[in-house]
């Protein structure tokens, strides 16, 4: 079992930036790859960005590409989603997930999320 709790949602003003952090633990945190997903009110959870195990090779959604940045710190068991440049349509409850094999869907394990609000 992987548990995640993620942190550090809130509300912003457009143009802002947060920076979300996935804290893992239960098992050996740097062979899962990692991802963020979010879900609007009404809509599906949708894909955001991922990072593979060792941190090298990183995946963006169209959406937030340039604006959005995935990171990890295997020495904390934790995964890092900076978002800058916020918009209203970026509000939505972030999920992590990890997996070891995982990309852009099919994740094993999931956070519970945090409510990220971005007022116009």
């Amino acid at each position: 079992q992987v548990q995640l709790v993620e942190s550090g949602g809130g509300l912003v003003q457009a143009g802002g930036s947060l920076r979300l952090s996935c804290a893992a633990s239960g098992r050996t945190f740097s062979n899962y790859h990692m991802g963020w997903f979010r879900q609007a009110p009404g809509k599906e959870r949708d894909f955001v960005a991922a990072i593979s195990y060792t941190g090298s090779i990183t995946a963006y959604a169209d959406s937030v590409k340039g604006r959005f940045t995935i990171s990890r710190d295997n020495a904390k068991n934790t995964v890092y989603l900076q978002m800058n440049s916020l918009k209203p349509e970026d509000t939505a409850v972030y999920y992590c997930a990890a997996d070891t094999t995982a990309w852009r869907n099919n994740y094993r394990y999931w956070g519970q999320g945090t409510q990220v609000t971005v007022s116009s």
